[in-house]
């Protein structure tokens, strides 16, 4: 709260003493607490460090146990026999010493043995389940022998041995898939050049799946290479009986970060990728957050606290010293929560004790400053809310036995009312759109500011001086529908028929001083409500009314006048074009139709579907600007009915054409008669020429039509006819326009002499229309002036006039340029709409209107969107263009579609992911299709439909 100028800080009396009384306490408390919980946590810290050094040395010691063993066997048999022995016969008679090895070292999981020449004898027991379903162990089987050999041929040969526990052969089988070379084993390279014993790095044994090392030393003799598999899996268990506290975590890596020791030894292993062999995860892959973070933070041999998982932890990490070949980290942490539990239930009773006194101590000041400041505090307790801009209305204050706080009590509360209705004046001026509802709710709250007994609002009728209530509130008895504008701005009237009550009314002008209405008041006839003052209040607040009233009408007349722009630019595309009429009336209607059954429903795909008011109207203005862009389509090409039809149908050039050459056959007849030859047999060449001549232009008129697939015959008949020729005697580049002209130039500077010969039918280098650079629309991906995200295939010429290109175009009768420059018309309807400065609720307007043509699968134009990038409206205008292009009756280049026929097209649609399936179902048996067809359609169009049928047949096919 502010204060007085020149006046410091004030605190209230009672808050002062009793807060100096709580602060001494509290801050011996903390003192005492702080002080103690640091010596106790160092102590216990300290304590934690000695034990995880301690534990370090109980693991390496571990380590060296259960090395021990195995180094003693290893030693002894580098000078077993087998070690020189060539022949296989040789080396199994030694199994049993392996085998004897292998039962008294149970941590060894199989002993090696690999030869100079590359032989090789792997001895294990079958002492697990999985290990002898893997290796298909015989029942009676408890070691498996594994050997590769040398023949005299120098081929190799692996095989397996199975013996019982007796050391008697139980089974003898081929391995042809175990040709293993011991020489290539980390094992044996480092072995092979040393006398002393080599330890290798952990890692999972492929035949166990559990995590060891190997120790390997060359025989005495210098030919072989003795190793032993040595298992951990030991220090997994012993790690788990090492935790100090439940959470600990304990670990056990090597210098690359590989985890060979844990009390989950099955979470650290991991089949790696592409080979499938099993590893050991590293430690930032195992994913336990405070054994990775230990790692970054500590120093080896020093414990610091740190963060992880949310909570404080103590860790340490120990080197693993004295093992030869192994460099071996030890991670021990811990909750520090758990270690220094007692310090924490220390530190709550110490709390607690404190609590205590201070609780004994504040009553007794607060009860000394309250009867100091207790009068004081009355005085101001009213009028503090207001000085936070707290304005609502408190609770009656108590009676007090002046005069002057009872009266100020009262101002203070009749001030706070009217502030608060005045803020919920202001808001809802804001914030409501409507403008009955905004009417409504602001006249509750002037009733209320000026407590009066009612209201009404009157708002003018357009062209007229009629006043028609729009809002009433109270007391409405006495308050008509209709009325007529006063010439008074604030008139009183009796006219009501109580005779305790009066009218008062207030015009509403706006900022241009136009009457936009009344306001007219019910109040008592007392002088609070008769005062100068009062008006001049009421007529400043109604100020504010009128300039809402009249924002809101402007802006409801912009939007009419947006929407009555947009509908003339649709019905001028459809006025342009006699096919297409209607086109952009009726898909706006559709997809109307179709959103509001989708907003409707509360259950389905698209129970979840809503759109509100400003999503709703955009959807409308997205609609009925769908093909805005057409206005700047070549209306000659989009009616193209024919393949020959630029600005008109060009048959009737070839017609004419094939009359030259009829004519040139009757001059051929007429020749030949005159230089005497038989009259039958030139007759006949006549004959046979005209019907040669009508049989070839049947076919060329045919093929203009566009209607059926035209296969490669057609297309070779059409070039063997306009191989034909017809003299020309008149110079075709006279009554040409300039662009002609200029055309005509650059294609063919020098003009042939006359006569020439011209083909029948003739692509010519005039006929293509190259692209102007300036003409050149940017809808390539590479294009830097596409700002737009287009993503289409420019075609090589921006017109192609040539008459064999376009009587061959095979389906319809669009050529490439022809299709491109249709397409066009939402590249245009995209950078229209993307130019206008659309307020934020309306700013998806240009992405509904021009996503229509976009494809599920990402095939279609102009930006080759996916259907995820496709929200629900902009599929559905997709769905209902469509829809409506098939079974429209206006189009010149195709007979309008049943229904059945209609929706089976877009069936196969679906099919192809062109529409979205999904979308297609809700719309077949949702039959919005049908109420359109009732309204839009010719009765002889609609049929029956198997809806799911179709629904089956619209499942895409899976992707290839």
């Amino acid at each position: 709260m502010r204060q007085p100028a020149g006046s410091t800080r004030a605190w209230p009396i009672r808050v002062v003493i009793a807060g100096i009384t709580v602060t001494a306490m509290m801050f011996v408390a903390v003192t005492l607490i702080t002080l103690s919980g640091y010596g106790f946590r160092t102590v216990l810290l300290d304590t934690a460090a000695v034990v995880a050094r301690d534990t370090g040395q109980i693991v390496a010691e571990r380590i060296h146990r259960m090395l021990g063993p195995g180094t003693a066997s290893l030693r002894m048999l580098t000078f077993d026999p087998i070690t020189d022995a060539s022949r296989l016969e040789d080396r199994l008679a030694r199994r049993g010493v392996l085998m004897t090895e292998l039962a008294d070292n149970p941590l060894v999981s199989a002993i090696l043995v690999g030869y100079e020449n590359g032989d090789y004898v792997r001895v294990s027991p079958l002492d697990r389940r999985d290990i002898r379903q893997s290796v298909q162990a015989p029942p009676q089987a408890d070691y498996m022998v594994q050997t590769v050999t040398h023949g005299p041929d120098g081929t190799r040969t692996a095989d397996a041995f199975f013996y019982d526990d007796g050391h008697e052969l139980v089974l003898h089988r081929a391995e042809p898939g175990y040709l293993i070379d011991p020489r290539q084993r980390p094992w044996y390279a480092k072995a092979i050049d040393t006398v002393s014993p080599v330890t290798s790095g952990p890692y999972v044994f492929f035949s166990t799946g559990e995590v060891g090392i190997t120790l390997s030393r060359l025989a005495q003799g210098g030919r072989a290479v003795v190793a032993l598999d040595v298992t951990l899996k030991d220090l997994g268990t012993r790690l788990d009986e090492l935790r100090m506290t439940p959470s600990a975590e304990l670990a056990l890596v090597d210098a690359q970060g590989a985890v060979v020791g844990y009390h989950d030894m099955d979470a650290v292993l991991v089949r790696q990728p592409g080979s499938g062999e099993l590893g050991v995860r590293t430690l930032e892959t195992l994913a336990i957050e405070p054994l990775s973070r230990l790692l970054g933070v500590a120093e080896e041999g020093k414990a610091v606290p740190y963060h992880a998982a949310g909570r404080e932890w103590f860790g340490i990490v120990q080197p693993i010293d004295g093992i030869a070949g192994m460099d071996l980290r030890l991670l021990m942490t811990a909750p520090t929560g758990e270690l220094l539990g007692d310090l924490e239930r220390f530190r709550t009773r110490m709390v607690l004790i404190s609590i205590a006194l201070i609780l004994l101590c504040f009553p007794l000041g607060w009860q000394v400053g309250s009867a100091v400041g207790q009068a004081l505090e009355r005085l101001t307790a009213q009028a503090k809310p207001m000085s936070h801009f707290d304005f609502r209305r408190s609770k009656a204050p108590a009676p007090s036995r002046l005069s002057e706080i009872d009266a100020l009590n009262w101002v203070m509360d009749n001030v706070a009312g009217a502030v608060e209705a005045f803020l919920s004046i202001s808001r809802v001026l804001g914030a409501e759109p409507r403008i009955e509802t905004m009417l409504t709710q602001v006249l509750e709250h002037l009733v209320s500011a000026t407590r009066s007994l009612g209201g009404a609002v009157y708002l003018r009728h357009p062209g007229g001086d009629a006043l028609t209530r729009v809002a009433a509130v109270g007391d409405q008895e006495t308050l008509p529908e209709l009325r007529q504008a006063s010439a008074d701005p604030a008139r009183e009237s009796a006219r009501g028929s109580r005779d305790d009550a009066r009218h008062t009314e207030f015009e509403l002008r706006g900022r241009r001083g136009t009457l936009e209405g009344v306001l007219v008041l019910a109040h008592l006839p007392d002088q609070e409500h008769t005062a100068p003052e009062f008006l001049a209040f009421t007529n400043r607040l109604t100020g504010m009314l009128a300039v809402a009233i009249e924002t809101r009408q402007l802006i409801e007349a912009q939007q009419n006048l947006l929407e009555a722009m947009i509908r003339i630019l649709a019905d001028a595309i459809d006025a342009k074009s006699p096919y297409t009429g209607g086109h952009c009336e009726r898909v706006p209607r559709l997809a109307t139709m179709l959103v509001d059954r989708m907003a409707a429903e509360n259950s389905g795909p698209y129970a979840g579907f809503h759109l509100d008011e400003d999503g709703r109207y955009a959807f409308y203005l997205g609609s009925w600007l769908h093909d805005c862009g057409k206005v700047t389509s070549p209306e000659h090409i989009v009616d193209k009915a024919t393949k020959l039809e630029v600005i008109y149908n060009r048959i009737h050039e070839i017609r004419m054409r094939f009359e030259v050459l009829w004519r040139d056959a009757d001059i051929d007849y007429l020749q030949a008669r005159l230089a005497g030859q038989d009259e039958q047999a030139a007759a006949a060449r006549r004959d046979a020429r005209r019907a040669e001549l009508l049989d070839d232009f049947r076919f060329v008129a045919a093929s203009n039509i566009g209607g059926e697939f035209l296969p490669d015959a057609a297309i070779e008949r059409l070039h063997r006819i306009g191989a034909q020729t017809w003299q020309r005697h008149f110079d075709d580049s006279l009554g040409l326009s300039a662009q002609e002209s200029s055309r005509l130039a650059q294609s063919r500077p020098m003009p042939p002499e006359l006569p020439a010969s011209e083909q029948l039918l003739a692509d010519k280098p005039e006929h293509r229309v190259q692209w102007e650079e300036a003409r050149r629309p940017p809808v390539e991906r590479g294009d830097p002036r596409n700002v737009h995200g287009f993503d289409m295939t420019l075609p090589a010429h921006r017109q192609h006039m040539g008459e064999l290109h376009n009587l061959a175009i095979r389906r319809g009768t669009l050529t490439d340029e022809d299709r491109f420059a249709v397409n066009d018309h939402i590249v245009q309807t995209l950078i229209m709409l993307k130019g206008m400065p659309w307020p934020q609720h309306l700013a998806r307007v240009p992405d509904i209107a021009a996503n229509h043509h976009e494809k599920m699968d990402g095939t279609g134009y102009p930006r080759r969107l996916r259907g995820e990038d496709l929200p629900v409206t902009e599929r559905v205008m997709a769905l209902v263009d469509v829809f409506e292009a098939l079974t429209a009756a206006d189009r010149p280049y195709k007979p309008p579609k049943t229904l059945s026929e209609s929706l089976g097209i877009m069936a196969a649609m679906c099919r192809g992911r062109h529409l979205d399936t999904e979308l297609y179902q809700y719309f077949l048996r949702s039959r919005v299709w049908l109420d359109y067809a009732r309204q839009f359609i010719d009765p002889g169009q609609i049929d029956d439909v198997d809806i799911e049928a179709l629904a089956r047949a619209a499942q895409p096919e899976p992707a290839s």
